[in-house]
């Protein structure tokens, strides 16, 4: 980020403002382009995992079907609408997010996609995992409470306690990284646009 006038001047080496970055930040965008790259691959395979479990969970519903009449048991209880619409979520958002980390992994990683593009699917990805692992967690609180109602009612309580466990430990460990990442992106959208309107006045 500098003047207009002094983009295309040279200093005595001969090189560009731009030139001089790039080169002087070679090795940090390689390490860049490896941390994303990681990150991404490592993000694909959990929600890819997510996606296979809850489509395998779409069709093996708590309780079955009725021989007879061919509906699901517990298709009244309150329970299992929660199921369902849990069920659904973590679906569409783990296969979400697994899409947008091959679009990370087969990025080009120019010096432009490290200001907005890559940031912001890593935000998104990040986003759309933490939300199908919460909703997860609250399928099978709700498959478990749903199959247990009627002689098991204590079992309730230590159920969610236990599903709110790993929601938890993912929150701590993901959280900060995430909140980084949109804090440093929106700062450098706030600074660009800054600067821009001072090249416009100047």
């Amino acid at each position: 980020m500098v003047q207009p006038k002094c983009k295309e001047e040279v200093n005595v080496a001969n090189k560009t403002p731009s030139a001089l970055f790039t080169e002087e930040h070679e090795e940090l965008a390689n390490e860049g382009e490896r941390w994303m790259k990681n990150t991404a691959a490592s993000g694909m395979v959990v929600g890819t995992r997510i996606a296979a479990l809850m489509f395998s969970t779409a069709f093996t519903v708590p309780g079955g079907a009725n021989e007879k009449t061919g509906l699901l048991v517990f298709l009244n209880h309150n329970g299992f609408v929660i199921f369902i619409m849990a069920n659904a979520i973590p679906m569409f958002s783990s296969s979400t997010s697994a899409l947008i980390y091959v679009g990370i992994l087969t990025a080009r990683y120019g010096e432009n996609d490290f200001f907005h593009s890559l940031p912001t699917k890593l935000i998104v990805g990040l986003s759309c995992l933490s939300l199908s692992i919460v909703t997860m967690m609250i399928a099978f609180g709700a498959a478990m409470i749903v199959t247990l109602h009627k002689r098991l009612t204590w079992a309730t309580i230590p159920i969610i306690v236990l599903c709110v466990v790993p929601v938890t430990l993912f929150c701590l460990l993901q959280f900060p990284l995430l909140l980084e990442m949109i804090y440093f992106t929106l700062y450098m959208l706030v600074i660009g646009e800054c600067f821009n309107m001072a090249n416009i006045v100047v």
